[in-house]
């Protein structure tokens, strides 16, 4: 029995992309599909970086096509390609930056700043190229878990900085440029401009994510992010306790005022585990994550334990995804960067480039 392109898009409808949802005809990731005798070969092309995934995809569907009578052989490429998404209206792309994601909490003490920088490790595990801005002008933190920081960004050309490398992504912060024990004892606009120039003056080198972990709360450095910034999406920290899932409320709003989607909630601290009888107890509360996503129609995108091992490890310069990169809870917060990642890549592709800049002059 002969093999038609037509019968091998049916099979691959009946696959389902375990990371979507969606079967990859329906959600346009299929390439360059032929078909020769018994031998058919196409191409998969992940709008979000999988590398863990890779073989899964391959193999669910290389079955697919195989089951059908008459194909005899199956070439399947199975490969990540991240684009740049819509923003908000009227904000221009950063150079060298893809996509930014903004993680922000409405009070401090959530874990926001280790659920950032270990969101980005896992970005750079699962493949992407990928950089942490620290935008805590007053409370700078990600030097000192990165474990670089005694170190000082260099510059070039004078004018911008050079963004330095821990753990295989790129790193900007306050922190690289003052001393760790002088207190940034600024009003709202200088902090704000301060922030601009980290950002912009930073030469980012391709990425595909930046990361930016935000101050805690909604003021100005916050306003001015989300007006002024191009955000492709924002992750919203919390922990289950009802104190921060009413100032997690107030991040949601504010994101919803300014044109940035939230693309969903971590809720930390969600359980912990006795490391001596394995006692498991909710010490904030229980459920409140998923009862804020439900409230505001948004994805959960994970829980994550009160554990010793987070916490030691982020001060010691080394946080759990890179150094135990196969762990239990390593697990999770790749399970919630590919989360973050697919909700990016649902967004509408950034068309900006394609238009000519127009131009009127008087004759």
């Amino acid at each position: 029995m002969s093999v038609s392109v037509e019968n091998v898009n049916e099979a691959l409808k009946s696959v389902l992309d375990p990371n979507t949802g969606k079967d990859f005809v329906t959600g346009r990731c299929i390439r360059n599909l032929s078909v020769d005798g018994g031998t058919v070969r196409f191409g998969v092309e992940l709008g979000y970086p999988a590398r863990s995934q890779t073989e899964l995809v391959r193999k669910l569907v290389t079955d697919a096509v195989a089951a059908l009578p008459g194909v005899t052989a199956v070439e399947a490429d199975v490969y990540c390609k991240i684009v740049a998404h819509a923003v908000q209206h009227g904000v221009k792309l950063l150079s060298g930056v893809k996509n930014i994601i903004a993680v922000a909490s409405g009070k401090g003490g959530v874990g926001k700043s280790t659920t950032s920088v270990n969101l980005a490790l896992a970005l750079a595990a699962e493949g992407a190229r990928v950089g942490i801005l620290d935008a805590d002008i007053y409370g700078p933190s990600q030097p000192q878990m990165l474990g670089i920081g005694n170190e000082r960004p260099q510059s070039l050309d004078g004018k911008s900085m050079e963004p330095l490398e821990a753990h295989g992504i790129q790193a900007m912060s306050i922190g690289f440029l003052v001393d760790q024990e002088t207190p940034m004892v600024w009003r709202g606009p200088m902090a704000t401009q301060a922030l601009n120039q980290l950002l912009k003056d930073t030469n980012w080198k391709d990425l595909d994510y930046l990361v930016i972990d935000m101050p805690p709360g909604t003021g100005d450095i916050q306003l001015t992010l989300s007006q002024q910034v191009p955000v492709t999406g924002a992750v919203i920290v919390t922990t289950p306790q009802d104190i921060a899932l009413l100032d997690a409320r107030k991040g949601i709003k504010m994101f919803e005022k300014v044109g940035v989607p939230v693309v969903g909630v971590v809720e930390n601290m969600s359980i912990h585990i006795c490391s001596k009888c394995g006692h498991e107890e909710h010490i904030f509360g229980t459920g409140g994550g998923q009862k804020l996503c439900a409230d505001y129609d948004i994805p959960f995108l994970g829980a994550l334990p009160l554990d010793l091992q987070i916490r030691q490890e982020a001060d010691g310069g080394t946080p759990t995804v890179a150094a135990d990169p196969d762990g239990r809870i390593a697990a999770i917060y790749r399970e919630i960067a590919r989360k973050v990642a697919v909700r990016v890549a649902e967004k509408a592709k950034d068309m900006t480039h394609k238009f000519p800049s127009i131009v009127v002059q008087n004759t």
